[in-house]
């Protein structure tokens, strides 16, 4: 029993590194996928910002989440969390602890997707706090937590809607409040093209996200004993290989050429979509999964640019619209046998008992992340004086006109000696160029 401790313990510190790891896939892809002005300011917010979250996690997120004597939104308990064992555990609680707290943060990455290349650094800071007091901890309390959702079967294993479609309702709030960036959209509502300066950047990226999945799903097994992480693994490589290949076939298939970027989404839609059925579903469901998830983040892209919402990482199509189509996903194809959170779906003989539950807690948890969200931006706008930086600021870029320096400073500290532009107007002149 005690090699079994030990083992669980190990899996779950393996399952918290992989999932922080992330965060390096993150920066690569949010840097990746806008413009090199920005880049080191977007590599230091998400490491600044991860430290935030877990310090707020420690001080009060994981008493809100997993604490005792609770109510019907958050518990009561556990707060500034001292690091003791609970005995009989089968596995290290302060392992689960931080197994948690890169849960936390991943969601915050994921809100700050929409701030991108317009957010003053002030924003993020606060909304950060915010964000992990106020936002995540209340839903994952009625989902993870044995709150109110729980009671009622909810079916998310690793956070399709307590992560992903939290942090992407964030995000929606965000970018509504934010408006567009400057030159999106044209003044007859058509949009351009603001592409990403490194797609490497934003593979390798996807890659690491990819791997870090692992961590994400698997990991939240919270043990080894019978050998079941790597069923979930299974279907979590499946369904993000499913996603590559569909996203990659409907976008040649509609535009006439293969689009890379839409190939990476479709990746990453495969995997936020498994993610609530990993332990739920066999492995054919898996490959569906993906596979739908990948087609519906192409059309999802458009959709949303049709709305005049930019979203620089496309994260409300890869986190939100993928989130909640997996967390349906469970109401339609969990087993009997491997449902051992609520019911079986729709195609095991369960009715639709559980993809009505399913579809609940989508409503509930999409409408409170956003309408929460939005208040806290909409009241920091009036409080800060603003949520964006000014239009010098943006046009110049947030590695300069934040932080006084920049990620790639080879490429704009030149000497222009002759030009009657300011260094940081000039440097923004050139871009536009």
């Amino acid at each position: 029993m005690a090699d079994l401790f030990y083992l669980n313990s190990v899996w779950i510190m393996l399952g918290a590194i992989l999932v922080i790891f992330m965060q390096g896939g993150f920066i690569l892809l949010e840097a990746g996928s806008t413009r090199m002005k920005n880049a080191g300011h977007i590599a230091g917010k998400t490491i600044f910002s991860f430290g935030i979250a877990a310090i707020v996690f420690w001080a009060v997120g994981y008493g809100f989440i997993f604490g005792e004597n609770s109510n019907f939104f958050i518990g009561m308990s556990d707060f500034f969390y001292p690091g003791e064992e609970i005995p009989g555990s089968p596995y290290s609680t302060v392992a689960f602890f931080v197994f948690q707290l890169a849960f936390a943060g991943i969601a915050l990455t994921i809100a700050f997707g929409g701030f991108a290349e317009r957010a003053k650094l002030s924003v993020y800071l606060v909304f950060a706090v915010l964000f992990s007091v106020l936002v995540y901890p209340v839903i994952a309390h009625w989902i993870w937590g044995g709150g109110w959702l729980a009671e009622h079967g909810k079916q998310d294993f690793a956070g399709s809607t307590v992560v992903h479609l939290t942090g992407a309702m964030a995000a929606l709030a965000a970018t509504i409040l934010l408006k567009p960036r400057i030159g999106k959209y044209n003044s007859d509502g058509t949009a351009n093209n603001l592409s990403g300066h490194n797609q490497v950047y934003t593979a390798l990226g996807v890659l690491i996200l990819f791997i870090g999945w692992f961590g994400f799903n698997a990991g939240s097994t919270l043990g080894v004993e019978d050998g079941f992480f790597a069923f979930v693994a299974l279907n979590t490589a499946m369904a993000a290989a499913a996603g590559a290949v569909s996203a990659l076939l409907i976008s040649w298939a509609a535009l006439g050429k293969s689009d890379i970027p839409t190939m990476l989404n479709g990746t990453l839609a495969g995997l936020v979509a498994i993610t609530a059925s990993c332990a739920f579903v066999e492995t054919w469901a898996s490959v569906i999964i993906g596979a739908v998830a990948g087609i519906m983040v192409f059309y999802s892209v458009r959709f949303f640019e049709k709305l005049k919402i930019d979203d620089p990482i496309f994260a409300l199509s890869v986190h939100g619209i993928a989130g909640v189509w997996g967390t349906l996903s469970t109401g339609i194809f969990a087993t009997q046998e491997l449902a051992v959170v609520g019911q079986a779906g729709l195609l095991y003989g369960g009715g639709l008992e559980q993809l009505g539950v399913q579809a609940m807690g989508i409503t509930v948890s999409a409408g409170y992340a956003f309408a929460v969200s939005f208040l806290l931006l909409l009241g920091m706008k009036a409080v800060m004086k603003g949520l964006r930086v000014t239009e010098e600021q943006e046009l110049a870029g947030l590695d300069i006109s934040e932080h006084g320096s920049y990620g790639y400073p080879e490429a704009f500290n030149r000497d222009d000696s002759d030009s009657v532009l300011p260094r940081h107007l000039l440097n923004a002149q050139l871009l536009k160029e």
